[in-house]
Parts: C-alpha cells; sequence; structure tokens
C-alpha cells in the first residue's frame, strides 16, 4: 500500500526539517513546498510555527497560506497545526498586549500563560480524551513545549450532524489547550517532532487517520 502523501507547508517558519523528518519516519511520503497544486492535493497537509503570533501570520499571508487552509478544510481535507500553527487557527493573538488576526478557523484568542516561568519550555503531561485519535495508545506520555502564549479557552458549539471536537489540556500555571481533534483540522501546541518516540506515535496516528478520510 502506498503512504500516505503529507505536504509541510514552506513559508518561511524557521527550521521546518525536523518536522519533515519525523513525519518520515512515522509513515508518510513528505514534500516541503508552498506549491498550490500540492498543497491541496496532498492527503495531509502539516502548519509548522515558530516565532511571533503577528509574523507567523504575515507570512502565511504572503505564502496565501490561510487561503489554502480554507480550501483544503472546506473540501473536508486533514490539516495539522503545530505549536503557532495551532495558535494562528484562532481569531487572534494577543502578545505584548498587541492584538493580530489569526485565520478564524476557531473562535477565541491566543494569550499569555499566567506561571511563575516563561517560556513554558521543556517535558509536560496532558489530559487526552479517552477516544482521542491523535493520543491512541500515549495518553500517559511526556511532550515538548516551548511557548509563553497559548489558548486557554474553547467556545466553539458544535452542531449537529458534526460531532465534539476532542479536546487535549495541559498546565503550567494555568490550563491551556495541549491538542485539538475537530472534523480534518488539528493541531498541536507542543512539538511532536521533538518529542521523542511519543511524538512519533502521535504522528503516526494522524498519518493513520489519513487512510480513513
Amino acid at each position: 500500500m502506498a503512504k500516505p502523501t503529507v505536504v509541510v507547508l514552506d513559508y518561511g517558519s524557521g527550521n521546518v526539517h525536523s518536522a519533515v523528518k519525523a513525519l518520515e519516519v512515522a509513515g508518510a511520503d513528505v514534500e516541503l513546498t508552498a506549491d498550490r497544486t500540492a498543497v491541496l492535493e496532498a492527503d495531509g497537509l502539516l502548519v509548522p510555527g515558530v516565532g511571533a503570533f503577528d509574523a507567523v501570520m504575515t507570512a502565511l499571508r504572503d505564502a496565501r497560506g490561510g487561503e489554502l487552509i480554507d480550501r483544503r478544510l472546506a473540501g473536508g481535507r486533514p490539516v495539522l497545526g503545530i505549536c503557532v500553527g495551532m495558535q494562528v487557527l484562532f481569531d487572534s493573538g494577543v502578545e505584548r498586549d498587541a492584538p493580530a488576526e489569526g485565520l478564524s478557523a476557531w473562535p477565541g484568542a491566543v494569550t499569555q500563560l499566567t506561571a511563575d516561568v516563561l517560556p513554558h519550555m521543556g517535558w509536560n503531561t496532558v489530559e487526552a480524551p479517552g477516544d482521542s485519535v491523535l493520543f491512541d495508545g500515549i495518553e500517559n506520555e511526556r511532550f515538548y513545549f516551548v511557548h509563553s502564549y497559548a489558548a486557554q479557552e474553547w467556545t466553539l458549539d458544535s452542531q449537529p450532524p458534526y460531532p465534539d471536537p476532542k479536546l487535549t489540556w495541559a498546565r503550567h500555571g494555568t490550563r491551556f489547550l495541549a491538542a485539538v481533534e475537530n472534523g480534518p483540522l488539528s493541531a498541536t501546541q507542543f512539538h511532536p517532532e521533538k518529542s521523542g518516540a511519543a511524538g512519533i506515535r502521535l504522528l503516526a496516528n494522524w498519518i493513520g487517520s489519513l487512510r480513513a478520510s
């Protein structure tokens, strides 16, 4: 059976080669590109994100990344956001009291964590729902986080026939969303590509779901 194809969106967001390598190890045929046809036709699209919310949004707009993500989601085509690639899926990000507009795939704002030490850097456990696809078999593992901002609320009301989203939480000072699984759109605040065997398993779980979709 052919491997599922995954495009890592190449829009200038830092070093993404570790994500490419991790996806390959997890079982995907991977391409790093911003080519429109490749992005739209791949079985899965991974949206990385490193740095400030506003800078990532500017780079995404320049690459027409938001349009490509919208096109995929409109067709039920899976997308996975990582770190700031998760944050930009919300309405806005507020860094240094300056709000920046996000992609508005989900309602809500990304705000600074309230904690004694920032950034939240290192390994942490998560609270995953029992029916999670991403965390199947790794519910009790630890994952690698590097961030000072996160979505700390979930306000989207699901409407039948759409299923309720699967929300995974973590805590650093305050409770925040560590991952979301919402139909074809999933995201993690942590870096699976830096999370060792557990991160590879999570990516493999996502890649496995591409076959079903």
